[in-house]
């Protein structure tokens, strides 16, 4: 079974066994990954496993994945960690003391140790870590200082401000975008002003790192420059430019929201599908009511000819269980139209096990865009057992005389 399949199914102990079996440095490197994403604080044996492989493994970005997991559970896990690469315990007590403790580890010979030390640092949230964390951003391991400017994000202090933006010069791509989503979520006019310009940067890499990490500002002076990174040449940089767009609609206050909607679509004419593939991957997989809302309302804007997996994802959110993400499928699906719309709204709405409300709004849409096909199976619906779908096939009977 693929990694993904694991993930989605929650199989933990299927990822436990990838990162310890399997030959493959990026397989290894991937499910502990993972494993940190879906396994908490209770799961024993997964943080026992990510601090064995954060000491033990023969690859050094396997060993950086592992802390990223441990990471990703919690302070509880990381401190896990710490014990097993110091051999002793964190003594308990008042955060900044244990603060201490950490900044302290920041200095050790040994890399997982500062890389361990800086996530908990950042969890802790001490702002007394500061400066200590600013020096480690110069640290000679490139994950070491990925882990720091993740930490100065969580701290959110505009004193990181200078340090960040030094390393958005970094040799190692994964410490610039570390910098940069850094400084998008401590959010100044100087942070947010060294992000903006690297959207204009020359090198590819650099404009889709500004590009997918202003989502996180939060900022609607973003919006423009972003809507503007919808032409960019590069594929990349567009499809970044759409998710950190979603992002922003999803936290901005309803007025601003409204403009922000205005100014898209008039960007999003004629997209390709760099731009409609985000969409397409927010509706069908975010766990976000409001991005999965957003992206519903854009594809009826944006696509002009479908393809089958873009139709499919708005058919099936039809029985999303948020009413609006549910609407705003059912008036894109009859904005975009087409014989491929039919046909999959025509055996959506035949199969009676699929949800009486999905199956009505199926209906709505059919009456907009069908033809005779439709005609005929929604005059069979007037007798269906859902008193919704018959309520809906017999407005669109009228609509389809009225249009005779």
């Amino acid at each position: 079974m693929s990694l993904y399949h694991l993930a989605r199914d929650g199989d933990a102990e299927g990822l436990r066994d990838l990162l310890l079996e399997s030959d493959s440095p990026a397989v290894r490197a991937r499910a502990a990954k993972l494993l940190g994403d879906l396994a908490g604080d209770s799961d024993s044996e997964s943080v026992e496993t990510l601090v064995s492989v954060a000491v033990t493994d023969d690859n050094e970005e396997v060993r950086s994945a592992a802390v990223e997991g441990l990471d990703a559970i919690g302070s509880g896990a990381v401190e896990q960690l710490l014990i097993k690469i110091t051999g002793s315990k964190i003594d308990s007590g008042a955060d900044w003391a244990t603060a201490q403790k950490f900044a302290k580890a920041l200095s050790s010979e040994v890399p997982e140790l500062r890389m361990a030390a800086a996530s908990a640092l950042g969890q802790l949230g001490d702002a007394s870590a500061l400066p200590k964390l600013v020096d480690r951003l110069e640290d000679d391991n490139p994950h070491v200082r990925v882990r720091c400017a993740a930490a100065l994000a969580q701290l959110d202090h505009p004193q990181a401000v200078p340090a960040l933006i030094n390393r958005l010069s970094d040799p190692h791509g994964e410490v610039r975008r570390e910098a940069a989503v850094a400084l998008a979520s401590i959010g100044t006019d100087q942070a947010l002003a060294a992000l903006l310009e690297m959207l204009d940067d020359d090198n590819t890499s650099i404009r889709r790192i500004a590009a997918s990490s202003l989502g996180e500002a939060g900022a609607v002076q973003a919006v423009q420059p972003l809507a503007d990174a919808l032409t960019d040449p590069s594929s990349a940089v567009r499809s970044a430019a759409v998710f950190s767009i979603i992002e922003l609609l999803s936290n901005a206050p309803t007025q601003q929201s409204h403009q922000i909607r205005d100014t898209v679509v008039s960007e999003l004419e004629n997209s390709d599908r760099a731009t409609v593939e985000p969409l397409v991957e927010i509706l069908g997989e975010s766990t976000q009511t409001r991005q999965q809302r957003n992206a519903a309302w854009f594809l009826g804007r944006v696509v002009d000819e479908p393809d089958d997996r873009t139709v499919e994802v708005l058919v099936d959110a039809l029985e999303s269980s948020d009413n609006s993400t549910a609407q705003f499928a059912a008036t894109s699906l009859a904005e975009i139209g087409g014989e491929g719309v039919e046909d999959e709204l025509l055996e959506f709405v035949d199969d009676e096990s699929n949800d009486e409300e999905a199956r009505a709004k199926a209906v709505y849409v059919l009456g907009q865009i069908g033809g005779e096909r439709s005609a005929d199976m929604i005059q069979k619906l007037t007798e269906d057992d859902s008193k919704q779908v018959r309520k809906r096939a017999f407005a669109a009977v009228s609509k389809f005389r009225g249009r005779q």
